[in-house]
């Protein structure tokens, strides 16, 4: 940590700012190879067969996409313009978000009461609250790779592969147990010294740990850990229901479509390895670990769950499919990394920009149709950038336990409401073509 430290500043966000377009690199790679139709645009694919041979300096990024531009009339368009962009951005967002986070502190929270005054941030900043810091933004990095893979993939095909968003959720569970630190901060403040603490944030913030969810030999954090596992692997198995002939026949066609598909046996696989590995961190890891772990699981449930909840009810409100279960998928690992909370504010967030997109492509292009996944991750984007405000004006609400369930449910309800009178609507203005 000492050694990051001396370096000079400015040094270390031009260097930043280098893999930043490195790793902008990857996301275009990524997006080209993991996708539905794969295509050899990456300079580090394979190129097409009547294309030039492809020269060292293409794989410079942004730079290299200059050079690119012969290929042009292989891909169609202007192909290599948005590949550059997405590597320009990179450049850009992680020193920006090393500034951010790191340096100006701006995801810690200040402490909202106004009978207490925050103690200055310069004098928190301890070699261990600086490391913590630097784990949280290398966490977002990978995170925001990963939106980006999976977003740039849904506007192309209006598909999210499971290729993306499995791996991604694993790899934010795996690293909340091993560095709890890395989930999002949160100040603790002891009382009656006023001494503040970095911490992170709980499943249960900005209340206090109880100790039912703390490890063995408490059976009931481990149910719920558990449950919210295989509830995601459940939710990746191929699963289709069929009621035309009656819910019975629906069932076994259920039944026997699961047992049929070897998807279902990887998937049982993982989670039986992926049960062994958080009963593991149940027993013998430290509070902190377990702690991430659960929150960290919480989080991947409600993310997931809510958006499979809003795909259900717009389906059953729109008579046709309202969302991709690629979505779902999607906020379960924007919730593993960034816990619960915040997937709420996210869920609220993204409909505004999604609503505004889709009227102007309706009616324009009569197009009704659009990738939702985009706007999830900007909206998570966005909260993460003004979490420390966000938190501060609202951790008031997640203290009351039953308060955020009821307003989830009624949300809900007032969605499926609000999507039949949106249904009846687009029937008064339907087009004759349609």
């Amino acid at each position: 940590m000492n050694f990051i430290l001396a370096i000079p500043v400015e040094l270390r966000l031009a260097i930043l700012c280098v893999v930043g377009a490195a790793a902008g690199s990857l996301v275009n790679l990524a997006v080209y190879r993991l996708a539905w139709h794969p295509r050899s645009i990456s300079p580090w694919s394979a190129p097409l067969p009547k294309a030039p041979r492809r020269a060292w300096s293409d794989r410079i990024p942004i730079f290299g996409w200059i050079g690119l531009r012969r290929e042009s009339r292989l891909h169609g368009g202007q192909v290599w313009l948005r590949p550059m962009i997405v590597e320009i951005c990179g450049a850009i967002l992680f020193p920006a978000l090393y500034r951010w986070e790191v340096l100006e502190q701006g995801l810690l929270p200040g402490f909202a009461n106004p009978q207490f005054q925050a103690a200055p941030i310069p004098a928190m900043l301890t070699p261990n609250i600086m490391l913590a810091l630097h784990a949280e933004v290398a966490v977002h990095f990978v995170l925001i790779c990963l939106m980006a893979v999976a977003s740039l993939i849904d506007v192309d095909e209006m598909i999210i592969p499971d290729s993306v968003t499995v791996p991604g959720t694993l790899i934010g569970l795996v690293v909340a147990a091993v560095y709890p630190s890395s989930l999002l901060p949160d100040v603790l403040w002891n009382l009656p010294a006023l001494s503040p603490q970095l911490s992170f944030l709980t499943l249960v913030a900005p209340n206090n740990w109880p100790a039912v969810l703390g490890g063995a030999p408490q059976t009931h954090s481990l149910a719920i850990a558990l449950g919210c596992w295989w509830l995601w692997c459940f939710a990746l198995m191929p699963r289709r229901w069929r009621a035309r002939r009656g819910q019975l026949r629906a069932a076994s066609l259920f039944l026997s479509r699961l047992v049929r598909e070897l998807v279902t046996w990887q998937l049982v696989g993982l989670g039986v390895i992926g049960s062994l590995a958080i009963s593991l961190v149940w027993w013998r890891g430290n509070a902190a670990s377990w702690a991430a772990l659960l929150t960290a699981l919480v989080g991947l449930a409600v993310g997931g769950g809510i958006v499979w909840s809003v795909r259900i009810i717009g389906t059953t409100a729109l008579r046709r499919e309202a969302m991709g279960f690629g979505d779902v998928t999607l906020m379960a690992m924007i919730g593993a990394f960034l816990g619960w909370q915040i997937c709420l504010v996210i869920f609220f967030l993204a409909p505004f920009a999604g609503l505004v997109v889709g009227l102007v492509q309706w009616l324009f292009r009569g197009h009704r149709e659009i990738p939702y996944g985009p706007f999830l991750c900007l909206a998570a984007l966005t909260a993460l950038w003004f979490w420390a405000s966000i938190w501060n004006n609202i951790f008031g609400v997640f203290g009351i336990p039953w308060l955020v369930p009821a307003v989830i449910s009624l949300c809900m309800v007032l969605l499926g409401l609000l999507l039949v009178v949106w249904r009846l609507i687009l029937s008064l203005f339907k087009r004759p073509a349609e």
